[in-house]
């Protein structure tokens, strides 16, 4: 069912979502000329929202149907849980501020549609643009965690990977802040890192490149508007061209070109719920398919001695790489509180069914073990948690079904795929956890919800409305752009089409670089 288009367009191009993909787009798109609206349903947050973050759970949760409207999400799917940023700036709130590139694998994965120059190629000069504007440095901090983590590696013969991270933080002089040192004064004055490790529940001090600071800075002062606390529902195709974009608070708004950047579960499934109603009819059925948690799993440990204190320093700092398709970073989670209920007994095993019976029999038979991690004095300060991800061929697939709790309303559900499924359990996951317990003097722990509720457990969900070569084998085309809708356009995590590997918070930036290149030479090939 097609909207008629009876006024006129309330701007060139209306961007949902204000993370990665979305930030990008609006700075190029800014920069074009085009009028652009984007639509955030989070809200604009403060520093002191981030440092009250550290203390109240209300500042902290985004869980709006409860009231709570603060930034960090964590949505439990039957095979996967996901854990993510709203506000305006999206995913890079919560983000730790990784800029990696992947391995080969990544570029040459067969879901990718063909590139006359390969996908290597293609995105290079846009890797180099956004590790620019997201002000790449490496990290110049080392401290007991790094030095655990490389002795880690060397006890997995993998010394010779072991390094330090590159990052999207201005180091600067500890505390001390100058005029923008990235855009020519353009930008805002930032502070040198205070290392006080809590990237990950939001920079309260200005120092973590988060797209408020550098893509969004800039696309407002050239003109586009960003409205938060504006949840998209629906969008709908309009007769003679373009389309209208409705929110919870009644709003319609016009463009002819829409880009949707609200990560996977809101890209899908807003594309899921506007085809249900007839308003997008021609999206692909290889919608929800190829969804990958980047081949993820997460450990810990927490060091036995009570005066151990991990937390100087940026969130992650160092990796290293145990196999050629395996990449482990360390993590210190300052203002993590809720890791402490998370966090369980070390298993083995690739069968979920054992190894969540193994789980459930180390924690029946030694309670006290468990006790001992919930109510740990200095928790967070004796806590290193690990990241571990692969550039592995796995998958879910994502549906519109009915809730199970809520069955008169449709939402997204997860499916498994044969032959595929996205792992709860990484071998190489527990082998790092293990040898860096043994040189810190710990005890290594997996996530509850990956050993005891199989899920796959990521931060960086991928896919769903991936590139394909047409309309049987993607949602998208290789510009970004819905088959069957010309002018909408998917810009986010969603048209990855394989595992990243690494953090994949660079590559996204990339292809949103790329998509705006090719998004203008079009516009001027148009007009001449």
């Amino acid at each position: 069912m097609q909207a008629d288009l009876t006024t006129e367009h309330d701007a060139d191009v209306i961007i949902v979502g204000s993370g990665f993909g979305g930030a990008v787009s609006a700075l190029r798109l800014a920069e074009q000329g085009k009028r652009v609206i984007v639509l955030e349903q989070g809200r604009r947050h403060t520093r002191d929202d981030f440092m009250a973050a550290r203390r109240d759970p209300r500042k902290y949760l985004w869980l709006p149907e409860l009231g709570l409207r603060g930034f960090f999400w964590q949505r439990v799917l039957a095979h996967v849980g996901i854990i993510g940023g709203a506000g305006v700036g999206g995913g890079s709130i919560v983000w730790a501020g990784v800029l990696l590139e992947p391995e080969e694998e990544f570029f040459t994965d067969p879901a990718w549609p063909e590139s006359p120059t390969g996908w290597r190629a293609e995105l290079t000069p846009h890797y180099r643009t956004a590790a620019r504007m997201l002000g790449r440095a490496v990290s110049p901090f080392a401290g007991p965690m790094d030095e655990h983590l490389r002795a880690a590696a060397e006890t997995l013969g993998a010394g010779d990977t072991y390094g330090p991270t590159p990052m999207a933080i201005y180091f600067g002089e500890e505390g001390v802040t100058v005029p923008d040192p990235f855009f020519d004064g353009e930008g805002p004055d930032r502070t040198g890192c205070r290392l006080c490790g809590a990237c990950l529940i939001g920079c309260a001090y200005g120092s973590k490149n988060t797209l408020d600071l550098n893509y969004l800075w800039l696309a407002e002062r050239r003109g586009a508007e960003i409205r938060a606390e504006r949840q998209v529902t629906e969008v709908a195709e309009l007769h003679g061209g373009g389309y209208e974009v409705r929110t919870t608070s009644g709003e319609r708004l016009r463009a002819p070109e829409v880009v949707l950047a609200g990560g996977v579960l809101g890209t899908v499934e807003l594309l899921f719920r506007s085809r249900a109603a007839g308003l997008l009819p021609r999206v692909s059925d290889r919608l929800g398919m190829g969804v990958r948690t980047n081949s993820e799993a997460i450990t810990a440990v927490l060091a036995d001695d009570v005066d151990t204190d991990f937390t100087r320093g940026p969130t992650i700092s160092s990796k290293f790489y145990p196999d050629a398709k395996t990449h482990v970073t360390q993590n210190r989670y300052v203002g993590g509180w809720h890791m402490r209920f998370q966090l369980g007994p070390l298993v083995d095993g690739d069968d979920p069914a054992r190894r969540r019976r193994s789980a459930a029999h180390a924690l029946l038979t030694h309670p006290v073990r468990q006790l001992r991690v919930v109510f740990a004095r200095n928790f967070l300060r004796r806590l290193s948690v690990f990241t571990v991800m692969q550039s592995v061929e796995n998958e879910i697939r994502l549906v519109f079904d009915r809730s199970p709790v809520r069955p008169w309303r449709k939402v997204l559900r997860s499916r498994s795929v044969a032959d595929k499924q996205a792992p709860s359990y990484l071998p190489q996951a527990n082998e790092v956890a293990r040898a860096f317990a043994a040189s810190v003097g710990g005890r290594p722990l997996n996530l509850l919800l990956e050993s005891i509720g199989g899920k796959s457990i990521t931060a960086h969900i991928l896919g769903g409305a991936s590139m394909g070569r047409d309309a049987s084998d993607g949602v998208i085309d290789t510009d970004h752009q819905v088959f069957g809708h010309p002018g909408l356009y998917v810009v986010d995590g969603s048209a990855v089409p394989a595992n990243v590997g690494v953090n994949p918070s660079l590559t996204i930036t990339a292809m949103a670089e790329r998509f705006a290149a090719r998004h203008a030479a079009r516009t001027e090939r148009a007009v001449s």
